[in-house]
């Protein structure tokens, strides 16, 4: 098969078609036929050399694939076999065929296309996880989400229409703040020219957020802090700008604050797989009946998979990177 599969950290010039074996199939799991897959930061970093693959995950990158299921392995029911899915991955997607545990496979609906399932589910498992779980976001809380128009931000906005939040999204421009706006957010900060803590005070009348959910991390930290309500929650899901920062601890006290935060790809597959069936239920109706989808971008072939990490790279996308497997 057709994949792309770096020998050695580097810029996007390293992501060349090589040929690789097809992943065998092993007990609980299915082989796809891939479709499309997601274009993540992740991937980005795994690129750089500064993210590998948990044990056991392929060298492959790519975290999210559609595609159609052409086998399944022992204690997989044999009806799955040519249904059309999308599925979270440990690694792979960068590949004309992945292997996936049969849990962690979602059905694709007619709403959507191959393209557009293959760019839901890292930030819906993403977004759900962290805010949803992590974060207790319930209707009526009012949370702030940094990087309003990147994957995550987009799906934390089309979650929070669906789910009754107010949702307070910050990105780097005026253009950005406005495409935000036009997806549902509730309110846009331009974090280059506007002190985001000083906006969230006025927007919420000195009363805070219910939830942080941050992919910046460093500087950003004790600043999202001063954007809480007491009782608020801090979830960390990325570290940008550094894997450090400095923290009132008695602050954190006095006002009753929670910070946590979670990695996704290393969990293990009977997490992946309780998500998924909470999906399923919860929010698969919304994507069924068309009210929820990926905010997209561009999708590139394969064979322009450096392309679509330079345009991650420059930072001017709006939603959804995905690659094709089209020749």
């Amino acid at each position: 098969m057709r994949a792309i599969d770096p020998e050695s950290p580097g810029g996007p010039d390293v992501l060349r078609i090589v040929e690789r074996p097809v992943p065998p199939v092993a007990a609980g799991e299915v082989l796809v036929r891939v479709a499309a897959a997601g274009v993540n930061r992740p991937d980005v970093l795994q690129r750089k050399g500064g993210y590998p693959p948990p044990p056991g995950a392929p060298s492959i990158p790519g975290l999210e694939i559609s595609g159609e299921v052409v086998a399944v392995g022992e204690g997989v029911g044999a009806e799955l076999l040519g249904q059309s899915v999308c599925a979270l991955l440990a690694g792979g997607g960068y590949a004309e065929y992945a292997a996936v545990p049969a849990g962690q496979c979602l059905p694709v609906p007619e709403a959507l296309s191959m393209i557009e399932a293959a760019a839901l589910p890292e930030t819906l498992f993403t977004v759900w996880t962290n805010l949803f779980e992590r974060a207790y976001a319930i209707e009526g809380d009012i949370v702030l989400v940094h990087g309003g128009t990147s994957g995550i931000g987009t799906m934390a906005i089309g979650l929070a229409k669906l789910f009754g939040l107010t949702i307070i999204v910050t990105a780097g421009s005026d253009a950005k703040c406005a495409a935000a706006l036009g997806l549902g957010a509730d309110h846009a900060i331009n974090y280059a020219t506007q002190d985001f803590v000083a906006e969230v005070r006025a927007i919420t009348g000195g009363a805070g957020v219910a939830a942080v959910l941050d992919m910046v991390g460093g500087d950003y930290l004790p600043r999202n802090l001063k954007c809480l309500a007491d009782d608020g929650r801090h979830v960390s899901i990325a570290v940008q700008r550094g894997a450090t920062a400095e923290i009132p601890i008695f602050e954190i006290m006095r006002r009753r604050l929670t910070l946590t935060g979670s990695t996704l790809r290393a969990r293990d597959t009977a997490f992946k797989s309780l998500v998924a069936d909470e999906l399923h239920r919860t929010v698969w109706p919304h994507v069924e009946a068309g009210r929820l989808r990926p905010v997209m971008d561009r999708s590139f072939p394969l064979a322009e998979a450096a392309d679509a990490h330079r345009r991650m790279e420059a930072g001017d996308h709006i939603g959804k990177i995905v690659l094709t497997m089209d020749a």
